[in-house]
């Protein structure tokens, strides 16, 4: 029997579960999160069961509350609705397409219709990065970055030359991130500093700590975990108001997870989760260099899994699938959820079974929009099991057989 409750219901009771609470230790746990004290008796009970039946939705005064509980944001269980078309956009607001915008570019002077049809392409090209092929968008990017770049040959205002600088340094993030996916590092590593060189150039905060976030993520994907925390310290250190502060944090996290740092994990996870709490909800859900809501369960996802906290990290994963899904049952985040149905394979494969892991390692081996860099370190966790508990079953030879190939081709 199908369950229709509204996906938030169905989570409130997924997260008590893998908690292994009953409907009154979630009630005790949501007091101790609220802001002042919460009706006694029965009430609160009713209330919950209400909620966690999809009878009624909580206030907004209840919604954070109960994400604090769960160790996570608003907006990842009670998500709001935000979709963007760039193509639209760039029409909408300066009239004009691709080879309009091109064309203006060769002129001598640059208007600020110009400047803003480059903002809203700059977006969109961010905004293709779960799903364009990363050749594809690669080329494009280093096409656009070059016509940008050119821009500043030609007669700029002070503010228009710094707009410039910014535009570029969000291309060279973009590139160098798509480059690092492709598996090309040293590419990838002077592109980012390029896009550092620019942020600090244009006096752009953001890019400056993102350019650090890349080199976090850099680290992370070549096992030098302390690496992860001296780039994720610094990031902060630059952009501490800014979105990226909560990857960074988030990245953090991974990192002392790593390192087997159980309290330090939680310290980190829990300063991106107030960070991101505090934040409007973002207007581009797709825009890479934008921290959504349910990134913030990826990040916990990937940090419970290498604790060994087995059922919170497998309620996570099937939260990203879902909130990865769309309506028609596209993938919105594929890279995201080959790393989720990779944290399913690992849970399967502690608990002894084989078959279920590795048609969750393979699956998550066939999406088309990969991060070889990321999908293989996440791999690597699944591969470990594999190889001390089934190697010598076939499957489990297959599948290693399979992850050494592509390993090998990186």
């Amino acid at each position: 029997m199908s369950d229709e409750r509204p996906a938030w219901a169905r989570r409130l009771a997924n997260e008590r579960e893998a908690r292994q609470w009953s409907q009154a230790e979630v009630v005790a746990a949501l007091r101790a999160h609220a802001p002042k004290p919460l009706p006694e008796g029965p009430s609160m009970l009713r209330q919950w069961k209400r909620w966690e039946s999809g009878e009624v939705m909580p206030s907004d005064f209840y919604k954070p509350i109960i994400a604090a509980t769960f160790g996570t944001v608003t907006h990842a269980i009670f998500p709001a609705a935000g979709r963007r078309d760039g193509d639209t956009e760039v029409v909408a607001v300066s009239g004009m397409e691709t080879l309009d915008i091109i064309s203006r570019l060769q002129a001598s002077d640059v208007d600020n219709a110009t400047l803003e049809a480059l903002r809203i392409t700059t977006d969109r090209l961010c905004s293709e990065y779960p799903h364009l092929p990363g050749p594809q968008l690669a080329a494009e990017g280093r096409q656009w970055l070059k016509r940008v770049a050119g821009l500043q040959s030609q007669r700029l205002t002070l503010a228009q030359h710094r707009e410039i600088l910014t535009l570029s340094g969000w291309l060279a993030l973009l590139i160098g991130c798509v480059e690092y996916d492709m598996g090309d590092r040293a590419a990838a590593e002077s592109t980012r500093k390029a896009a550092l060189s620019l942020a600090q150039e244009a006096g752009n905060t953001e890019i400056a700590g993102w350019a650090h976030e890349m080199r976090a993520w850099f680290a992370l994907t070549t096992g030098d975990y302390r690496g992860i925390l001296a780039a994720s310290q610094a990031g902060t250190a630059a952009a501490p108001t800014h979105g990226v502060a909560v990857q960074l944090a988030a990245q953090e996290a991974k990192g002392w997870a790593r390192l087997g740092d159980r309290r330090q994990t939680e310290v980190a996870l829990d300063r991106g989760r107030k960070l991101l709490e505090g934040m409007p909800y973002p207007d581009n859900l797709d825009h890479h260099f934008v921290v959504d809501p349910a990134k913030f369960d990826f990040y916990a996802m990937d940090c419970y899994r290498l604790l060994g906290e087995d059922r919170l990290a497998e309620n996570l994963a099937h939260e990203v699938i879902r909130a990865g899904t769309d309506f028609d049952g596209s993938e919105r985040s594929p890279m995201r959820m080959a790393e989720a149905r990779i944290t399913l394979g690992v849970v399967a494969a502690r608990q002894g079974d084989l078959e279920q892991a590795v048609n969750y390692g393979e699956w998550a081996l066939r999406s088309d929009r990969q991060s070889l860099p990321s999908l293989l370190m996440v791999s690597r966790e699944l591969a470990a099991i594999v190889n001390r508990d089934f190697a010598a079953q076939p499957a489990g030879r297959e599948y290693l057989d399979h992850l050494t190939m592509l390993s090998r081709a990186s």
